[in-house]
């Protein structure tokens, strides 16, 4: 049987009187792609917050290869073997392609954050090409999309799908294991959704990565996925006042 890498195990989180994520219980094993599909609202952002060290669960534990990862900063989940893409592109516009992803690299020095003077710069950036994961094999990953000229490119001037694929040549910088991806075909066009949607299969093949997925397009769902898992809100009728919605089933 596979190993779990990932485990949530009776994960709770509430905002004040509101209950987003009630009792969840969720795993992902070694090598498996896991895609969560389920309403706008239904708490599956706020899962990989949860996952990443954003927020910290008011009950339950998150399990990573087997220990806790709860109560850690993000960038201890991270260099745990976390890394993620957000449903908001959070890209540095202003720079180039090349130095998006060497800013991910940095975040594994030792030192723990980013280079302040020129010395520890160019060590750092000697570094990180060394590594497996450098950023001209996170590129060469996506072929010419993200190749050649583009290296120089700022941020800004990439279409918006090539803007998407280096976000998660971004996040595999960090050299995880896991990666979550929120949402990586949203405002996609249909040819640009079946390319994504083989690039996920790629990054589970050949990259080697497990995948714990967000997506809302079930034909990227069906394409990718070993299971489903769904989250959804279940309202109760209180009276006279508004249904209360928040509080989770997993099916």
């Amino acid at each position: 049987m596979a190993e779990k890498l990932l485990e949530l195990r009776e994960v709770s989180l509430a905002f004040g009187g509101l209950s987003v994520v009630s009792q969840l219980d969720l795993h992902v094993d070694e090598g498996e792609i896991v895609s969560v599909i389920g309403p706008n609202g239904a708490g599956k952002t706020t899962l990989f917050n949860l996952i990443t060290g954003i927020y910290n669960p008011d009950g339950g534990d998150i399990l990573l290869e087997g220990k806790s990862i709860v109560g850690l900063l993000p960038h201890q989940i991270s260099r745990r073997g976390i890394s993620r893409t957000f449903q908001t592109l959070r890209l540095f516009l202003n720079m180039s392609v090349k130095e998006n992803v060497m800013a991910a690299a940095y975040g594994r020095d030792a030192r723990g954050r980013l280079p302040v003077d020129a010395a520890h710069a160019r060590h750092a950036a000697r570094g990180a090409r060394d590594r497996a994961h450098s950023p001209e094999q996170c590129l060469a990953f996506f072929g010419d999309r993200l190749m050649g000229y583009r290296w120089d490119q700022p941020a800004y001037s990439l279409s918006y799908a090539n803007r998407r694929r280096l976000e998660i040549a971004r996040a595999t910088a960090t050299g995880p294991r896991l990666l979550l991806l929120d949402e990586p075909a949203a405002g996609m066009n249909p040819v640009e959704t079946h390319e994504i949607t083989e690039l996920i299969g790629r990054l589970r093949s050949e990259g080697g990565y497990t995948i714990l997925v967000i997506e809302h397009d079930m034909h990227v769902v069906e394409g990718i996925s070993d299971r489903v898992v769904a989250l959804r809100p279940r309202c109760e009728d209180r009276g006279g006042d508004l249904p209360r919605c928040g509080d989770r089933q997993v099916a």
